[in-house]
């Protein structure tokens, strides 16, 4: 599939349908982009109503170009897209890019539209890019078929977009600084191509390091994280996700006719599939410079040279904030640097040499530091003093750091007169930003990445013990049902080897006594009807019930007690189960995401579960491994780990009933929602119970 692509980025011709001579009109605009920047394949402009644009001889269709033609921009009007896709079909055109809008986006008719360009696409074996879309660049055939004024620098970034504006505002924004790039791709509606596809295809691009896209939402998630998983492994994948609230996600609604996902999900899968999520569109490029021009922090370890305090310490600030540490240098290096510095300079870390100083240096105590083995990474800061050139400094600083594998970010503060410096250190493979609180996340980004490749491949495996088809059974009986109680959850837990409390099902006090003798000790006894699903809420949970009248009048008093508060429930009759061990409240569930199928949850369980929101996500399958992040990445982790001397608790209990509870949701895809809660948990060895569940069906 990634082959399919090429013609995008460096097709042997070109077919521009709807050039024009008028410069008003996108098409010309288009069109004469393609013919300024060394394209050196054919270029065809189709116009029935010209002779030639620009130069070059007009043609009045597809079918009437003379020579070799493998991509197709067209800039007509929708509705007479689908002839125009006819046309190059026969003409054995196999690329199209439709720059129009007026599809999916505007919804109705538009939606009709977009389908019958996807079923003539598929009768040629045709790959479509777009609709609603500026188009795509590539800065090594020279190719560019958008209307974007100006290219960047050529370079090894790689950037999809599913907005055409954020493209051009990008290109608008790097111009000058010496941020070079491989390739753009403005996607729009992603009828056909999308950008699982595009990074699958950067992924082979022997010009392109670092993968960079700006999403707003992606439909087939499964086969993205299987895509960024493997892709990541190679080339890092930084990645901004637009529509994080409601707001967000009703403008991407209207913008590409996208049905935006959970942004937890999105998170969950990005964590699970290596990509580097960034929070700004600055941040991305930021980040993707570095990749590009550093290589990987072997640790957190950092040291800041610089000739200003303040800098130095909002440097600082930024750098413990994303979990990065200032090291203390070995006593040789500081008495290396103490020997030759102005005498009130500081040699601990920070390194301040302070206002006066000047480029060797930089230079001199860049190589002292890079020698120090408790250093992994160093950040240069400069401010700008008026007897001292900043681009000399940064001369000195890349003369220091030539043949080091200790990555080096540095923060030339301003403007004007730092911009000549700014191209001196790209240039020369030094990434170069203007204000302290960019370095933290940056090299955060990098360490992240770091420690992403070195990690093992861990892949799900199914559980034992369990039985689909008893649960398949189990969800058949429940056909017409939209939610399912403990009484109905409980059994297809258990088909999955997930440990329940003893107990059973009573439609009458008798009933109920009965089940609690047989249990012998102290039960519970729980409500159990479907339109009550929080059921402490409702007074529907009694505890500590002993012998037979207490169970009999306990029964009476609830059941009476709700039928006066809630006169509507359906009251089917209670579950009687035998009291449990305390142990550590958590909860375990699920939510089927319309992009990424089921997302599995971990968090602190029983009442306080909203009110502390303390969750962990992941996308099912989940491995062992990833169990183990979602338990840790959570302060209940921390309490389960054994808090303050409290007992270690039964991590593997959890994480198997994660993993349970993550291959039920994968093989039963009409559960929409199930969740476990509590799932006690006791001290290690000892296993988990779980003491109540619920579940929503749907018909996905």
């Amino acid at each position: 599939m990634p082959n399919s692509l090429s013609p995008f980025f460096a097709p042997k011709g070109v077919a521009v349908i709807g050039a024009s001579s008028n410069p008003n009109k996108l098409s010309f605009g288009i069109f004469r982009n393609l013919t300024q920047y060394g394209y050196q394949g054919n270029i065809y402009p189709i116009n029935p109503n010209a002779k030639e644009v620009l130069g070059l001889p007009c043609y009045p269709d597809v079918s009437s170009i003379p020579g070799e033609v493998d991509l197709a921009v067209s800039a007509v009007a929708g509705s007479l897209t689908p002839d125009i896709l006819e046309a190059c079909g026969r003409r054995g055109i196999r690329a199209v890019i439709i720059i129009s809008g007026g599809f999916r986006e505007v919804g109705g008719q538009g939606v009709e539209l977009e389908q019958r360009c996807l079923e003539i696409a598929a009768r040629h074996g045709m790959r479509l890019i777009g609709p609603n879309c500026v188009g795509t660049m590539d800065l090594y055939s020279g190719l560019n078929t958008t209307f974007i004024y100006g290219v960047p620098d050529k370079g090894h970034i790689g950037f999809i977009s599913q907005s055409g504006a954020i493209c051009g505002g990008i290109v608008d924004y790097v111009r000058g600084k010496r941020v070079g790039f491989s390739n753009f791709a403005s996607l729009g509606n992603e009828a056909d191509v999308t950008e699982t596809d595009v990074i699958e295809y950067l992924a082979e691009d022997p010009n392109t390091r670092v993968i960079t896209a700006y999403v707003e939402a992606i439909r087939d998630g499964r086969r993205f994280i299987e895509v960024a998983r493997r892709v990541s492994k190679i080339k890092p994948i930084v990645l901004l996700k637009a529509g994080k609230n409601e707001d967000g996600a009703k403008a991407i609604s209207s913008h590409t006719g996208s049905i935006a996902g959970s942004i937890a999900a999105y998170q969950a899968a990005f964590a699970q599939s290596g990509v580097i999520e960034v929070s700004s569109v600055a941040e991305l490029f930021d980040v993707a410079l570095a990749l590009d021009l550093q290589p990987l922090p072997q640790g957190n370890r950092t040291v800041i040279l610089t000739n200003s305090g303040g800098p130095a310490a909002l440097t600082s600030d930024s750098l413990g904030a994303n979990g990065l540490n200032l090291t203390p240098l070995t006593d040789q290096t500081k008495a290396s640097l103490r020997a030759w510095l102005n005498p009130s300079a500081q040699v601990s870390n920070p390194v301040d040499m302070l206002g006066g100083a000047e480029p060797p240096d930089y230079g001199r105590a860049l190589g002292e530091l890079l020698k120090d083995p408790n250093v992994d990474i160093v950040v240069p800061i400069l401010v700008p003093q008026a007897l001292i050139k900043p681009t000399d400094v940064a001369a000195s600083l890349l003369e220091a750091s030539k043949g080091t594998q200790k990555p080096m970010t540095c923060c030339f503060m301003g403007d004007d007169a730092v911009k000549e410096a700014r191209n001196v250190l790209h240039s020369g493979g030094v990434p170069m930003y203007t204000f302290p609180e960019t370095i933290g996340p940056v090299l955060a980004a990098m360490r992240r990445y770091a420690l992403w490749k070195a990690k093992p491949v861990s892949m799900p495996t199914e559980q034992p013990g369990t039985a689909a088809s008893r649960a398949k059974s189990i969800l058949e009986r429940s056909q017409g049902l939209a939610a399912l109680g403990e009484r109905e959850t409980r059994p297809l837990l258990e088909a999955y080897g997930v440990q329940v409390a003893p107990g059973g099902f009573a439609r009458t006090a008798e009933e109920a006594a009965k089940i609690a003798g047989d249990l012998g000790g102290p039960v519970v006894m729980k409500i159990a009807s479907p339109d009550i699903l929080h059921k402490s809420d409702a007074g529907g949970i009694r505890l500590n019930l002993y012998g037979k009248d207490e169970v009999e009048t306990a029964f009476k008093e609830m059941v009476a007690k709700i039928r006066a508060g809630q006169p509507a429930a359906r009251l089917e009759g209670v579950l009687v189960e035998k009291m449990a061990p305390k142990g550590v409240e958590v909860i375990v569930g699920m939510r089927r995401d319309a992009s990424f199928g089921p997302l599995m949850m971990f968090g602190l369980g029983g009442i306080y579960v909203e009110l502390f929101n303390d969750v962990a996500f992941r996308i099912a399958p989940v491995s062992a491994d990833e169990a183990l992040e979602m338990i840790g990445e959570t302060r209940a982790g921390k309490l389960l780990m054994g808090f303050r001397g409290q007992p270690k608790a039964d991590i593997q209990a959890i994480v198997a009933c994660i993993q349970k509870l993550s291959q039920l949701a994968i093989e039963n895809p009409g559960i929409e929602e199930i969740e476990i809660n509590p799932l006690v948990v006791y001290p290690e060895g000892q296993g988990a119970l779980a003491l109540d569940a619920r579940a929503i069906l749907g018909g996905r």
